[in-house]
């Protein structure tokens, strides 16, 4: 009897947005494997056009409710890239502890609801709260830290508003960092307790191997690259500044995508944790190293799969480094800071490391400090392409399985990139006829 494998999957779940999974095969001959992106397009550079500096931040922390501090972060680079605005290390490092926060409410988002049902054989999280009650117990309790963090810094858990051209609106507080430092504290062994739970589940995750290019911000004199930095890719030994963003990223349209896709030194490329991990492992610092030997995790990593333990070595990387900045902080004291920034003409670049990947902001500015053009590059878009690929990839090692196994496998691989695929879809080709 032929076997005929049709595989259709509208849509991906535990996802951020919408995105379909299409295979068809027949007696073991592959006719048709897409990652679709059919999520209408939202238009983020037509946002900002016309307005004024000021207001660019809080429009397009808007675009993701999960990653609105790190589009805030980069929009805000590059306003002060454009006009020439230098900020205080004071303000830069409270600008990092923000943005640390970010990442711990991300990873621990993805990971813990997201993924960990994939690997203890459940829909949905629900189930876990009575099979797992002490795991599920301690994702919520960190999570919980992470968005008590975010507020502590930005004003409130999502789309930031302490956050100025400049610098800051309203510092946290000594008391505040205090605070702050004793919660990261007691986040320590919960997160040694994560990554043990994932490592004792670390069979489940596919051993799948794909080569292929990494892409994030190095930075040579700085620490593992979250905030500063150069692009980096695994391809090539040189960097490239940031502001040349564009001859990287090289967007193109993809028939069976509303969002664009991009390739550099080859078909197409990744972003996020692991390109982080494999660019940045000797930043590491000790307690995440430490993790990280605990999975046998070294740079050169081609399995996707592997994001997802990434994403906890970074839990464990951006709480031991809040907790020396907060130290730094309290040493030299809070120090009240004026905001006095005048609009001016220029072209800016901002980048930042999203929890997905790397994030690019580029703006235009009139005299009067008004927005003329922009161009954003979101993580997700960086990792269509490759998605792709690896699709193409794995469906003929796995085609001869059963449909829902190879079903299951894919919607794990399109989850271990943690898509924001919302995000990525600003761009429609509209035919006149």
């Amino acid at each position: 009897m032929s076997k005929v494998i049709d595989i259709n999957v509208h849509h991906v779940t535990r996802v951020e947005g919408h995105g379909n999974i299409a295979v068809k095969a027949s007696d073991g001959t592959i006719e048709k494997v897409e990652w679709q992106v059919p999520e209408a397009p939202r238009f983020f550079e037509a946002m900002v056009r016309g307005r004024s500096f000021e207001d660019i931040q809080s429009i397009v922390s808007r675009i993701c409710g999960i990653c609105s501090v790190s589009h805030s972060l980069a929009a805000i680079k590059a306003i002060e890239d454009a006009m020439n605005v230098q900020v205080s290390e004071q303000s830069d490092k409270v600008r990092l502890l923000m943005h640390y926060s970010e990442q711990m409410q991300s990873h621990i988002l993805h990971v813990g609801y997201l993924v960990a049902p994939d690997l203890l054989g459940q829909k949905s999280v629900v189930p876990l709260v009575a099979s797992h009650p002490d795991v599920v117990k301690n994702i919520i309790a960190l999570h919980r830290i992470a968005n008590q963090w975010t507020e502590d810094i930005a004003g409130r858990i999502t789309h930031p508003i302490t956050i100025k051209p400049g610098g800051f609106s309203k510092f946290p507080s000594e008391n505040k960092l205090r605070e702050l430092k004793a919660e990261l504290e007691g986040a320590v062994p919960r997160l040694k307790s994560l990554a043990e739970v994932v490592l004792s589940l670390a069979d489940k995750l596919p051993g799948f191997i794909r080569e292929t290019e990494y892409i994030s911000l190095v930075d040579s004199v700085g620490p593992y690259a979250f905030y500063h930095g150069n692009i980096g890719s695994t391809d090539f030994k040189d960097v490239i500044p940031v502001q040349k963003f564009e001859d990287v990223v090289n967007e193109y349209v993809s028939s069976q995508s509303t969002a664009k896709w991009a390739k550099w030194h080859r078909e197409s490329y990744a972003v996020g944790a692991l390109a982080r991990f494999n660019l940045n492992y000797d930043k590491l610092l000790p307690l995440a190293k430490s993790v990280a030997d605990s999975f046998g995790l070294k740079p050169g990593i081609f399995n996707p799969y592997l994001n997802n333990v990434a994403q906890v070595i970074e839990c464990v990387q951006v709480v031991e480094h809040s907790l020396q900045l907060i130290d730094e902080l309290l040493t030299s004291g809070i120090k009240p800071e004026k905001l006095n920034v005048e609009p001016r003409e220029g072209n800016g670049v901002g980048c930042v490391e999203a929890p997905r990947g790397i994030l690019f902001h580029r703006y235009e500015l009139d005299k009067k400090g008004n927005c003329v053009k922009a161009n954003m590059v979101i993580p997700t878009n960086q990792n269509h392409a490759n998605i792709q690929k690896d699709f193409e990839s794995l469906v003929p090692q796995i085609i001869d399985r059963d449909p829902k196994e190879i079903e299951l496998l894919l919607e794990m691989l399109v989850r271990s990139y943690d898509p924001c695929i919302s995000c990525s879809t600003h761009y429609l080709d509209v035919k006149f006829v």
